[in-house]
Parts: structure tokens; sequence; C-alpha cells
């Protein structure tokens, strides 16, 4: 951790383009990591039904990456760096490399024979109810902040929106989150400074083993029916999975930081699209908080209404992709729209 946290430091004053080779680098070297793994514990034998296990697991880190929670958590801590003019390319990837940490040090432990990790991961255990209150409890509070921070900017730019149509003029400075909101949320927020603090965020999300259930299981039950499978080769799994998750997470921080970073550029003009992708942002957070801190209140409660019954039975792993379609979308109008305006001058 020492020798990360002087690497972020290093990589704080290089050059955008630099600070984005250096991020993909990592990932690519967690992909580099994960052949090596796979080509050396699949020497001995096995090696098809191993790769299939190694493709499932990457996949399977894939689709993770694109729930909403990751989305929200990612989107808005970006808005945040964006809004103090700031570069964050890394905010994907810390957060992703923070949640798959989880993963890793629970796929580390079951081939070790650890035995901890199954009572953790089974489901109604003291362990998997403290682990999952603490994620759960986290991440929920960690996007409600984050929403009402963001949703105290979307109110604020809508308003600068409505004057800029009336011919006023609009500075970068006008567009920074200000107010009684901002200031209620200075102090929640004063740790999450740079990039490298979303790893803390993304390491305490994880912790509801709502991932790291997935992957454990494919691990001990690779294990349990291939005997002679390379513990090596397990270990790929894991890996293979934050490999994954981590490219899709940097991929849509970066993609984020360039909506918002567009939306700064020219703030009279872009306004309405700034306003746009932070009300969604804003909107997305306080919805996850709304539906995380409410299943958690009905499982550590033993609540039996209908509104948290309902919140805890929502499962948000498949709308992340509208949430990216939608993104996706507008920022494709606000391209299309700004290039119709430049041809019509």
């Amino acid at each position: 951790m020492t020798a990360l946290h002087r690497l972020y430091r290093e990589r704080a004053h290089l050059p955008l383009k630099t600070r984005l080779l250096v991020t993909f680098g990592a990932v690519a070297a967690l992909h580099a990591a994960t052949v090596v793994l796979l080509a050396v514990g699949a020497a001995g034998g096995g090696q098809p039904l191993t790769i299939g296990l190694v493709l499932t697991a990457y996949f399977a880190g894939v689709k993770h990456s694109y729930d909403w929670d990751h989305l929200a958590a990612i989107d808005n801590s970006t808005r945040k760096f964006a809004a103090e003019h700031r570069h964050p390319v890394s905010v994907g990837f810390a957060f992703s490399l923070g949640h798959s940490s989880v993963v890793i040090l629970a796929g580390v432990l079951v081939v070790a024979g650890a035995s901890l990790v199954g009572s953790l991961m089974a489901e109604g255990t003291p362990g998997n109810l403290l682990l999952g209150i603490i994620g759960s409890g986290v991440s929920g509070l960690f996007l409600l902040a984050m929403g009402a921070f963001n949703g105290a900017a979307f109110v604020r730019t809508l308003t600068f929106y409505r004057e800029a149509r009336n011919g006023a003029t609009i500075s970068h400075e006008d567009l920074a989150t200000q107010g009684f909101v901002a200031r209620l949320l200075a102090r929640p927020l004063a740790r999450v400074q740079h990039p490298r603090n979303i790893y803390v965020i993304g390491f305490l999300f994880g912790l509801g083993f709502d991932t790291a259930t997935t992957i454990g299981l494919l691990v001990m039950a690779t294990a349990a029916s291939l005997a002679g499978v390379s513990p090596l080769a397990l270990l790929a799994l894991p890996l293979a999975f934050a490999a994954a998750m981590t490219l899709c997470d940097t991929i849509n921080g970066v993609a984020m930081m360039r909506m918002y970073r567009s939306a700064l550029t020219d703030p009279r003009r872009k306004l309405g699209f700034n306003a746009v992708i932070t009300g969604i942002s804003a909107v997305s957070a306080l919805f996850i908080a709304v539906i995380t801190l409410g299943g958690t209140a009905h499982e550590v409660f033993g609540l039996d209404d209908p509104l948290t019954s309902w919140l805890g039975s929502v499962d948000l792993g498949d709308a992340g992709l509208l949430l990216v379609a939608l993104l996706v979308s507008v920022w494709a109008a606000a391209a299309l729209h700004g290039r119709a305006s430049e041809g019509t001058r």
C-alpha cells in the first residue's frame, strides 16, 4: 500500500496521456498475470476445462462491472473531481481494484483451504450478515452523500441554464457546487480528495460478498470436482474476474471524465448537457442508495412491511446496461447537436 500510495503521488504530476498509459498499463498487467497463472497452472492437465472456467470468471467480471452500483459510484465520484477541474483518470480503476481485492482475497483463502471463507459466504451466518451490513451500509451512505452532492450541483446548473438562455454570462466558477448541501457534505466527503481514495470505498463495497460469493463458489466447486487442478489455475479464476472488472470500470471512469470535461469546456453552450448528465448521475446514486439502505434495514431488523421487502428483492444487475445506454445516448445526442450548431455558423 505504501508503494501504491507513492506511485499515485508521483503520477498526479504526470501529463494526462501518461497517466492514461499508466492506468491502462496496470489493467494490462492484471490480464498478463491471469494468462501466466492460467498457462502455468493448466500445464499439468485439464487445460480445456480450466480455460473454460477462467473465461466464465472473466465474463462474470465484465457483467458485474455494469451493475448499477458500480456505475453510480464511479460516475458520481468522477463528476465530483471533474467539477473541481481535475482529471480523474483512475477513479474507475481504483474503485474496481478495491472491489475486486475482496474477490481475490476470498479466492486465495479458498485455495489455501481456509474454512473461514465458506462460513462468511454462507447465507444467513453471522459473519455473512456482518459483512453484508458493512458493505451495504457503506455503499448506501456513500451513494446517498454523492447523490445529494451532485443533486445540488444539478439544481445549480439548471438555474444557470435558465439564466444563460436569457443572455446571462456563465463562468466555470459558477458551475462549482456550492451552497448549504455542499457545506453539509464537505466533512463526510473530505477524505475523498483523490481517485486513489476510491480504492477504500470499492473495497468496502465488496464486503457484501455478492461478487465474492460467485467466484468463491466457482473456485470451491472447481477444487471439489477436479482434485488434480493446480492451485495456480484456481487462483486464475478470481484474478480473471478482477482483470475484466478493472478494464470495464476503468473505461467507464475515463468515458465519464470525458463527458464532464466536455461539458465544462464551454459552460454556456454545453450547460444543458452538463445538467442532464449530472441529473442522471445524481438520481441513479440516490435511487441505488434508497434500495441498498432499505434492503439492509429489511434484513437487519427483520422488517416485514411491503416497502422494505420490495427494496430487498430488487435486482439491479441488468439495469446497469440501461444506464450505460442512456448516458451514451445523451452524449451522442449532445455531440451531434454540437456539430450541427457549428455547421450552421
